[in-house]
């Protein structure tokens, strides 16, 4: 995975996710990003990989909450997403508890960067106050 910064979407598997959001019909992208958010709490070990497209995804949502950020980076998507069902929240903060969880790769390589922890805690704080 290349990565250029510690943000949300600053991976090229964030960036490539925000394409393939940008790709799907409007009607369904809530689906892909429910269908990511699922994927990262399967049993077993999160590959990196997954674990950034459920913060991407994570991020998506909490942009759309109060005290949510918006997502204005280049890699974000550049379409507009639809309003986001409130019952992806819940949803989101369990992926992102299995991303900071001790199977998790993402986990691994940034748990000793303290900007990227505090961001992922600032996506679950939005989230869960949302929730």
């Amino acid at each position: 995975m290349g990565t250029w910064d510690t943000g949300h979407f600053d991976n090229d598997t964030a960036a490539d996710f925000s394409g393939r959001l940008d790709d799907t019909p409007e009607s369904e992208r809530e689906t892909v990003i429910r269908t990511v958010l699922e994927f990262a709490l399967t049993e077993g070990f999160l590959d990196s990989d997954e674990a950034a497209e459920a913060v991407a995804a994570a991020a998506l949502i909490a942009s759309q909450c109060p005290g949510g950020e918006a997502v204005t980076t280049a890699y974000g998507p550049d379409k507009p997403l639809p309003v986001l069902a409130a019952e992806l929240r819940p949803l989101a903060v369990k992926a992102l508890d299995a991303v900071l969880g001790d199977d998790s790769e993402l986990r691994e390589l940034w748990e000793d960067n303290e900007e990227w922890t505090s961001g992922i805690a600032r996506l679950r704080e939005v989230l869960v106050a949302a929730g």
